[in-house]
């Protein structure tokens, strides 16, 4: 089965977010800073609930996001791992072979440099994997992928393990 270029794990797309909590210039410098460390542009994110206890209302800009795909993807994500020392653990992994992970400070990404005006925040990390035939499952004629086409846990540990040297513990 290794021989099956269909059978290949690949990387989908790397999601940053950061979760900043409300609006104003401390939001428009994390926005900057993100768009710094991406290289791509990024977007605010937009509450939907209404929570009294922490001032949010429906419509209230309290974050920013962005995603990379393709070659880009690949760099950030390695440079994602160098800042939690290349080490993961299994709970990061979900059945579908997908994982998430957080950098605890901007500043130990390689390339970052410090923003006083931002201060110390911390950016969330999701990896989407995927194998060639995926697509079909987002085309307007929606297919449904067979059990033995998905990625399993294990399968993206391994990826993981291989192409970006990863430690894995439980």
């Amino acid at each position: 089965m290794a021989d099956n270029p269909m059978r290949e794990v690949r990387l989908a797309k790397v999601t940053l977010n950061v979760g900043v909590g409300e609006p104003g210039d401390k939001l428009e410098g994390i926005k900057k800073l993100l768009e710094g460390i991406s290289g791509t542009k990024a977007v605010k994110t937009k509450t939907k609930k209404r929570i009294p206890e922490w001032e949010i209302r429906p419509g209230l800009e309290i974050g920013v996001k962005t995603t990379i795909r393709g070659k880009a993807a690949e760099e950030i994500l390695s440079r994602m791992l160098a800042a939690v020392e290349k080490k993961l653990k299994s709970s990061n992994f979900d059945r579908r072979g997908n994982f998430a992970f957080g950098v605890s400070e901007y500043v130990h990404i390689p390339g970052a440099k410090y923003d006083y005006t931002v201060g110390i925040v911390g950016i969330s990390v999701s990896v989407t994997l995927e194998r060639r035939g995926f697509s079909i499952s987002r085309k307007r004629l929606k297919r449904d992928i067979g059990k033995k086409h998905l990625i399993t846990k294990e399968e993206a540990i391994d990826f993981v393990k291989s192409k970006y040297g990863v430690s894995v513990s439980n």
